[in-house]
């Protein structure tokens, strides 16, 4: 199927999700053909490209949704720090050498990521074809073809919370965040979702980490377990993501959706990672950096933008710096 022909195509609901019975469930596998690789990402047609880029793009000011790669001093879940050396090739040549763990900055999760508790993936990909690295099949590489181009929107839940005078909000602490409130803040700030929309909620755990004392941050990434906020973790969730028809989601902390990992209530771990990468295709970014996305949303009265992202182009690669700038 071309991009072209996506714009005509008829989206299921959630409800008619999965496609065929014997697929996962909420799983919509096929929808853009057996051998697509792109998934929601299908959305983002060039007549949608070229709309979003005409009413978005008027300022011309632009800022990086880039957290450093060096910024998380101390990685969680036994990933690595960023490791980097300049060393020389010549009397006056300086050349790199990095090594990181694409998942402690700002990054795409790609849809090797997390699979379903069957171990397959996005399209029917296996884990065992992914370990074995029998073939390439829904690497990172795949989304660097056309890039993750559109219009972006901002659901600033912090400033939100922080206007509303709550004093309890912790972006640190397990919250959750349900569609009702972010249909609420939409509203707020005259936000009219579109198909093919990049959704950025900002949950406040970056700014957080950020002005946190070390001492502070490194006892809480010590632990074994620790919260942040997010999209609720639900079913309805699930249906809003999907029925909106949003070609990717993010935010700026660890997770999309909210972690309770430790708190023992088996119902606030319904995790909403797998459907999203393997059942509908949807890219989930996390920790991208939206401080002064943020800022400029304020100043120019707007929350939607022009975005353009473009992944490491690794064949096979789970995961990737995003690489991404807002264009207003």
């Amino acid at each position: 199927m071309s991009p072209t022909e996506n714009d005509d195509l008829d989206i299921p609901s959630f409800d008619d999700l999965p496609l065929e019975p014997s697929h996962p469930p909420h799983s919509a596998w096929f929808l853009w053909g057996e051998d697509d690789q792109l998934g929601c990402l299908n959305h983002l047609t060039p007549k949608r490209v070229a709309q979003a880029a005409t009413s978005q793009i008027r300022t011309g000011v632009s800022v990086g949704l880039n957290w450093g790669l060096d910024q998380m001093k101390v990685p969680p879940f036994y990933r690595t720090k960023l490791r980097h050396e300049i060393f020389s090739i010549g009397e006056f040549i300086n050349d790199d050498k990095v090594e990181f763990n694409t998942q402690t900055s700002s990054q795409w999760d790609g849809f090797r990521h997390w699979s379903f508790s069957n171990g397959l993936f996005y399209n029917g990909v296996s884990q065992e074809e992914v370990r074995k690295e029998a073939s390439t099949r829904n690497g990172i590489h795949e989304w660097t073809k056309r890039g993750i181009i559109g219009r972006g929107v901002l659901i600033d839940h912090y400033s939100w919370m922080t206007e509303q005078g709550s004093e309890s909000y912790d972006p640190w602490e397990y919250h959750k965040i349900p569609v009702s409130e972010v249909k609420t803040i939409a509203e707020a700030r005259g936000i009219t979702f579109q198909t093919g929309d990049i959704l950025f909620l900002r949950t406040g755990f970056v700014h957080r980490y950020q002005t946190m004392p070390l001492h502070e941050l490194t006892d809480k990434m010590s632990q074994s377990e620790y919260f942040y906020p997010g999209l609720e973790g639900s079913e309805e969730s699930l249906r809003w993501l999907w029925d909106t028809h949003f070609a990717a989601v993010a935010a700026d902390s660890p997770g999309f959706e909210a972690w309770s990992a430790g708190l023992g209530d088996t119902n606030e771990q319904y995790r909403m990672h797998e459907t999203l990468l393997s059942g509908f295709g949807l890219p989930i970014g996390e920790l991208f950096d939206l401080e002064e996305l943020s800022v400029e949303c304020k100043k120019q009265k707007r929350w939607t933008f022009f975005v353009t992202s473009m992944p490491l182009n690794i064949p096979g690669g789970v995961g990737s710096p995003p690489n991404a700038v807002a264009i207003f």
